[in-house]
């Protein structure tokens, strides 16, 4: 039986989303891996389809459940949290431009597991060279092993444990948003959870590999600021 499920949201970026998988694949953990196909390319989508089976990774495509727009990162949290509940399993998000170590999903379940009251814990983000990068750059220099936060947590590499996924309804979320990982983590909070960040346990990321038009915010950051808010996109 599994000990965890996995998911990992994509919309193209194939190359990071294949190196994703096959570092999930090679977890020394039991665990059901999905990925979630958010109305990517044709060629994307073949690409998916034709790896599935020698990775080892199910696929769902969105398009057979909404046609909705993407990002429909509601959907796959919603979804997600139907499957683990079902299971009675954490539920981990990997997103796809992130790649963890053969140990990192073992370490992050059995913290959860030796921590009553966890309600997310996530790896500590780091560049190729191993130094702390986006999005937790906030924790860039700490000394600890181990931060309780309650700052955001990002959902780059994060488990969510069974008790709050128990404790709060997906359904609930915002249709207006986009992303959920600001709102999660204070709802996690707010529940009397406690988050942490492993600070021993780093995940090479690298950052907007999932959505490339974020890069403009450093090399073109007008662009950027017109995508965002006037084109409404990236809403957290």
């Amino acid at each position: 039986m599994s000990e965890v499920i996995v998911i990992t949201p994509v919309k193209n970026s194939i190359d990071t989303t294949l190196d994703t998988a096959k570092a999930i694949a090679a977890s020394d953990v039991k665990l059901r891996h999905i990925i979630f196909n958010d109305f990517s390319s044709d060629e994307s989508k073949t690409a998916l389809e034709a790896n599935k089976e020698a990775i080892g990774y199910e696929l769902i495509h969105l398009e057979d459940l909404t046609d909705h727009p993407s990002p429909n990162y509601k959907l796959v949290l919603q979804t997600a949290q139907k499957m683990a509940l079902e299971s009675n399993i954490p539920l981990l998000v990997i997103e796809s431009d992130v790649v963890v170590k053969l140990d990192t999903i073992a370490k992050l379940l059995d913290f959860s597991q030796s921590h009553a009251k966890v309600g997310l814990v996530g790896s500590v983000t780091v560049d190729e060279g191993g130094v702390v990068n986006f999005p937790y750059l906030k924790f860039k220099g700490s000394k600890e092993t181990v931060i309780k936060t309650q700052r955001s947590l990002s959902f780059c590499c994060t488990l969510f444990s069974v008790d709050f996924l128990n404790s709060y309804d997906f359904m609930g979320l915002d249709d207006a948003k986009d992303w959920y990982d600001t709102f999660i983590s204070k709802k996690s909070i707010e529940l009397g959870f406690e988050n942490y960040v492993l600070m021993d346990t780093p995940v090479w990321h690298r950052p907007h590999g999932s959505r490339p038009w974020k890069q403009l915010k450093y090399t073109n950051p007008l662009k950027y600021y017109f995508l965002k808010f006037w084109k409404g996109l990236d809403k957290i």
